[in-house]
């Protein structure tokens, strides 16, 4: 019987909301603002590269931020700093000031606070629910931000758009700010990193060496971490430069974009509603193997297909599975990694596999320069491939899921991992 995830988690889930809406809204609007500045592929693709390259250059120091200080403060002034990037990208639009490297630097600035802000709402996940209700709050997590960017932020910053280069960018930066006071209303003691429980109370806080003894030494998070890192690079190489597929190999209309990805999300919001009850009657490990083998299946076969109703279904079923593997592949984490050390864990976490994808989008968007559909066909083919070949690892993972895992959320010590030491 499922039990409520407490008022706790609805305020964070709430302040989730308002900082999906403005991704949702910028993340569609600054490509499109970007495609009236320049029509080279490459230049495009890379506004996504730089959206992702906070991630290595500061992924780790913000994580071992928020292992010291109070999470909820992290979150409002990192989003406060994101408002006032939206300022300034609005003040440059309306004096017609705005150059593709302005709008580079505006990005790589609202990156900075993600790095910050996403962080610290998947650290505090694991401080307001218990532990086997780790799948039903990732999957509510993912489903919000599915619905909030693709349902409500992405269309309307399409016709927005349409209206007006100022009116997306300015409710972008007015989402940030309630997003960033919002997070102020999470319960102090879960945004706190030492206020974990258990047998870990009263413990001292693992130094950053211990955090990466455990990761490099830990039997199943060493090699998903590798995997997961090459398959997101997969998929971000696919997809640098879908704006311009939609655009010109589709022909839809600029004010159109928002609603095709409205439609792609479909899937993506399928898949984080049913992932958790997948789980449940199939075992992690199946999902997971089949999740990522049908994501990399349903981006490859965009590559094979200029019709656009072929097209956005087969966009749909990829996003369908990556949703699906994002909410047991975040629980898992969650469940192994103890809270004292999540921030710092995720940042190396994220760091590697984000910090590979600006590299992948780039090379990309020089890959779309030859066919913008090749891209996905590359990328596809990569991601069944590699699932392929880490079967075996995928089919362990019901080894270490929440129900599997110890109070501790860690393995035994192993010979690279002195004893003791939790990750």
């Amino acid at each position: 019987m499922s039990t409520r995830l407490g008022a706790g988690f609805g305020r964070l889930w709430t302040s989730a909301i308002a900082s999906n809406l403005a991704d949702g809204i910028g993340r569609t609007a600054v490509p499109l603002i970007g495609t009236t500045l320049t029509h080279d592929p490459a230049l495009i693709a890379g506004l996504t590269a730089v959206t992702f390259l906070p991630w290595l250059l500061f992924g780790i120091p913000a994580g071992m931020l928020l292992d010291r200080v109070d999470r909820r403060i992290a979150m409002a002034v990192a989003n406060s700093v994101r408002f006032a990037v939206a300022a300034l990208l609005a003040l440059l639009i309306a004096g017609d000031a705005l150059t593709i490297w302005w709008l580079y630097a505006c990005v790589l600035l609202f990156g900075l606070g993600e790095t910050v802000f996403d962080n610290a709402t998947t650290t505090v996940v694991p401080s307001l629910v218990t532990r086997d209700q780790l799948d039903r709050a990732n999957g509510r997590m993912q489903s919000a931000e599915i619905v909030i960017q693709n349902f409500v932020a992405t269309p309307v910053a399409g016709f927005l758009f349409a209206a007006s280069l100022l009116l997306p960018v300015w409710l972008t930066g007015a989402g940030f700010l309630i997003a960033g006071l919002l997070a102020l209303t999470i319960p102090a003691a879960a945004a706190r990193a030492h206020a974990f429980g258990g047998e870990h109370a009263g413990e001292a806080r693992p130094g950053m060496g211990a955090v990466v003894r455990f990761l490099a030494g830990h039997r199943f998070l060493r090699p998903m971490i590798i995997l997961t890192s090459i398959t997101a690079s997969a998929l971000a190489f696919a997809q640098g430069s879908v704006v311009l597929l939609l655009l010109n190999t589709y022909g839809l209309p600029a004010a159109l974009v928002g609603v095709v990805t409205a439609l792609i999300g479909v899937g993506a919001l399928a898949g984080a509603l049913l992932s958790s009850r997948f789980v449940a009657r199939f075992g992690r490990g199946r999902v997971m193997f089949v999740s990522i083998l049908v994501s990399g299946l349903g981006i490859g076969c965009v590559g094979l297909t200029g019709n656009v109703v072929l097209g956005i279904l087969a966009y749909a079923i990829g996003a369908f599975g990556v949703a699906v593997w994002n909410v047991p592949w975040g629980a898992l984490r969650q469940a192994i990694v103890p809270n004292a050390m999540l921030g710092r864990a995720m940042g190396i976490v994220r760091s590697i596999g984000w910090g590979l994808t600006p590299i992948a989008t780039i090379l990309g968007g020089f890959v779309a320069r030859i066919d913008l559909k090749l891209p996905f066909l590359i990328g596809g083919v990569v991601v069944v491939v590699l699932t392929l070949i880490a079967t075996r690892l995928l089919l362990s993972a019901d080894s270490y899921g929440p129900s599997a895992a110890s109070g501790s959320g860690t393995e035994a010590p192993t010979d690279t991992i002195p004893e003791g030491t939790v990750k």
